[in-house]
């Protein structure tokens, strides 16, 4: 390593205070909470996206009707569905249909419209400032479903179950379940804005118990007779796929960041003017953007332009990354060509080769995210879509933090921002990188999809020495070094890392059967608990110790990682962190 780092005993962490916002904190946590995003621009980009996908999904939705009430009627299981319905006249009692008859409620009409607009309602007059864009993503994703189940209903004719009903026969196909359909966009809309805004282990309660609903609403639909479970299933896929189109359109990093027609002088846009904030903490002059092309078109290049030149950054020069350089070799011309600024637009890859050449300058970033998982930019408080990034960015003031450095058999000394791993991690990674098509879809769901398919990722021996301390000897199935602790989803991985404190945290993942990992996640939903032992024996599903500087060896060789890119895969790492490397525009938190 070229910076010597004093050898220190493994200490546990002691309690901080964050300096910034915590990613997904709920609007009005207090006065300097985060704000929500104003109303979605773009909205010619959105209309036509939301409009393709409907089609698209419409047309499946549609021809898997055609095919269960053709070709495949006489085939398993169809020919079983009648037997479960008659299965479910026999289990009726008093209690269960009184139950039934509340749970099918929960999907009706009248119900899931009076959701949908209380929601819609609450989330833009109870916070401090209104969440638009999550209220505008509720009533789309309810609307695209009930636009879809309307079509289904024309070109798909299929006759309710041969039982006694419970309820009145409606006037339309038993195919699908638009009880079941309905309750899964609202229900499940619900579910996705509380994992986004809730913060601590009841946000995952919250959006599991919401998730449930549109499950019994389907179960009371088929108790009373009224559809067959390829219906009730058809319901879910519909309303599921509503979601996904909504989120993706109106929620996802970046995906609405087109700006509105320029408004006249006299006339800005909310869009545009950014609102009063303390006065800009950088001087303008020579401003550098560097960006990636594949996630920041030209529409959100002029957006961002445009929130510069209202911070008086006039004249900023945008230069592309490559494939062959991400950001490092822009970033290190910028400065050496004398810029004050240097705007970093792209994913946590973009960012890491940025930081790498401002590391130990005092030429300030900031940070606008653009990418999947954008990790740093989610845990320092910034909001997520790119030119409201930028906006409170330049709002607020120059903050150092530190980055961590890593080197190993195989990879060269480097910075790294965010995380680095080996083991699951990594493999998700690799996985997840592979398909680039789903990951602009989905967004960062395909790392779930991705952990979902690595979890049989082998242990392996693992020696651990912690700022010159006796070695620690382990079995992991990952290995994980972080500068901050919250990944995709909320998840928090490593819950008392923080991007300021001068160290870094490490977690030992080795759960071992069922148990073990139902205790590791358990652990990781509830904060988990710092573990700094000195040569103890370890065994636990979940361990965290902090440190500033970590030579871990592995008995085998395992994929490794990079703030999210997978690197060479080898058999040693040694980190450490650079305290204060950084300098980041971060909002300033009001007292």
């Amino acid at each position: 390593m070229s910076t010597a780092v004093p050898e220190r005993p493994v200490e546990p962490k002691r309690p901080v205070e964050l300096t910034a916002e915590p990613p997904g904190a709920g609007r009005g946590a207090g006065r300097g909470a985060v704000s929500s995003p104003p109303m979605p621009r773009g909205i010619g980009w959105s209309v036509r996206w939301i409009a393709a996908l409907t089609v698209c999904q419409a047309a499946l939705m549609v021809g898997l009707g055609l095919l269960i009430t053709g070709p495949a009627r006489h085939l398993w299981p169809l020919t079983a569905e009648d037997g479960v319905n008659e299965a479910f006249v026999r289990l009726r009692t008093g209690t269960l249909t009184t139950l039934s008859s509340v749970a099918s409620q929960a999907g009706n009409t009248g119900t899931v419209i009076g959701v949908t607009l209380a929601s819609c309602l609450a989330l833009v007059l109870l916070p401090r400032l209104p969440m638009w864009r999550q209220a505008v993503f509720l009533a789309v994703a309810v609307s695209l479903q009930s636009l879809v189940f309307l079509v289904i209903t024309v070109a798909v004719d299929r006759h309710r179950p041969e039982v006694h009903r419970l309820d009145g026969s409606l006037p339309t196909s038993s195919y699908t379940s638009g009880h079941t359909g309905a309750a899964t966009a609202i229900y499940g809309g619900l579910a996705l804005l509380a994992l986004s805004r809730l913060r601590g282990p009841w946000r995952t309660v919250v959006a599991c118990l919401l998730c449930i609903l549109p499950l019994l609403v389907g179960l009371a639909r088929l108790y009373r007779g009224m559809h067959h479970p390829t219906d009730v299933m058809g319901g879910l896929v519909n309303g599921t796929l509503s979601l996904l189109i909504a989120r993706r359109a109106l929620l996802a990093d970046g995906a609405v960041a087109a700006p509105p027609a320029p408004a006249s002088a006299s006339t800005p846009t909310a869009a545009s003017t950014p609102t009063a904030g303390p006065s800009r903490p950088v001087a303008p002059g020579r401003t550098a953007v560097i960006f990636n092309p594949t996630v920041t078109d030209e529409a959100g290049r002029d957006a961002l332009r445009r929130v510069l030149e209202h911070h008086g950054h006039t004249a900023p020069v945008f230069v592309e990354t490559t494939a062959e350089d991400p950001g490092g070799g822009q970033t290190a011309r910028a400065v050496r060509d004398g810029a004050a600024l240097v705007v970093v637009c792209g994913g946590d890859g973009t960012l890491r080769a940025a930081a790498e050449s401002l590391a130990g300058t005092d030429v300030p970033l900031a940070l606008v995210p653009c990418g999947t998982g954008n990790l740093l930019a989610r845990n320092l408080g910034l909001p997520l879509a790119p030119a409201d990034a930028l906006d409170a960015a330049l709002r607020g003031t120059p903050h150092r933090i530190d980055l961590g450095r890593i080197e190993g058999d195989g990879l060269p000394s480097t910075y790294f921002a965010a995380m680095a791993g080996a083991g699951l991690d990594a493999a998700t990674m690799r996985r997840a990188n592979a398909n680039d098509r789903a990951k602009a879809v989905f967004g960062w769901p395909t790392y779930v999809l991705a952990v979902l398919r690595e979890l049989r990722t082998p242990r392996t021996g693992v020696s651990v020495r912690l700022d010159g301390a006796p070695a620690l000897r382990r079995t992991a199935r990952m290995v994980l070094v972080g500068n901050i602790g919250t990944v995709q989803g909320g998840v928090t991985l490593l819950p008392e890392a923080r991007a300021d404190d001068g160290r870094l945290d490490l977690l030992v993942l080795d759960p071992r059967g069922i148990g073990g990992w139902l205790s590791a996640l358990w652990t990781l939903l509830r904060g988990g608990t710092t573990a700094a032992r000195e040569g103890g024996e370890g065994g636990a599903p979940v361990e965290f110790f902090t440190f500033r500087r970590a030579d871990i060896t592995f008995d085998t060789e395992l994929p490794r990682e990079l703030d999210g890119d997978p690197v060479t895969a080898g058999r040693h790492l040694t980190a450490e962190v650079a305290p204060g490397a950084l300098t980041v525009l971060l909002p300033t938190r009001e007292q």
